[in-house]
């Protein structure tokens, strides 16, 4: 005789995924008011009403907390520098978009949410694994258009395509870098200008 199953029942209080994002929520509003590296785990568990053992049961210190809100500003950031290369034609276009659009996500970051700029800060110096994937998307973009513009003949093709990539790279790293961009705003504007219409004229054929 086949035995009924019963049916499942409902789960009570907010899923672990609703907690952590509360806790994501939570710690990115305290850290915009406070800073990151003077807020302790104990006082997000304060803020959020929830016991320093309960959070560490999501989050096992700070600096993981951290690197969820980092990564999810990079992400912001990749995704609007994305949008806009890809409404952009030729090769050189796509390179003068990206350069101008790290450089605006970046400033803006700086000067609208200055406390998350430091934790990206931070996260800069470690690494922490979202900065590192995030100069690993650039990298993919400025490979993308080298080669395009390779194919299109806008771009010279004698020099190896991963030292074309990491000259470009290491040319704007100043002017994206969360870490080194603090140190660049004055002249950035015209700057990034420059060095693009340089980079592009070492890229031509």
């Amino acid at each position: 005789m086949n035995k009924t199953i019963p049916p499942a029942q409902p789960s009570r209080g907010p899923s672990d995924h609703e907690v952590r994002a509360q806790i994501v929520d939570a710690a990115t509003e305290y850290f915009t008011r406070y800073g990151y590296e003077k807020t302790t785990v104990s006082d997000l568990a304060k803020e959020i009403g929830f016991s320093k053992a309960y959070i560490y049961k999501f989050f096992d210190s700070k600096q993981a907390i951290g690197e969820v809100i980092c990564s999810n500003r990079l992400t912001a950031i990749i995704g609007a520098v994305n949008e806009t290369v890809s409404d952009a034609h030729s090769a050189s276009e796509k390179f003068r978009c990206i350069f101008k659009a790290l450089l605006g996500s970046g400033s803006a970051l700086f000067f609208q949410d200055r406390k998350l700029y430091d934790i990206a800060a931070v996260a800069a110096s470690a690494p922490w694994p979202s900065v590192a994937s995030y100069e690993g998307q650039i990298r993919k973009q400025l490979c993308d258009i080298v080669i395009f513009g390779r194919q299109t003949g806008e771009f010279e093709r004698k020099t190896p395509l991963d030292e074309t990539v990491n000259a470009i790279f290491f040319v704007m790293k100043p002017y994206f870098s969360p870490l080194l961009l603090q140190y660049n705003l004055d002249a950035a504007d015209e700057a990034t200008t420059q060095l693009a219409s340089l980079v592009l004229r070492s890229l031509a054929p």
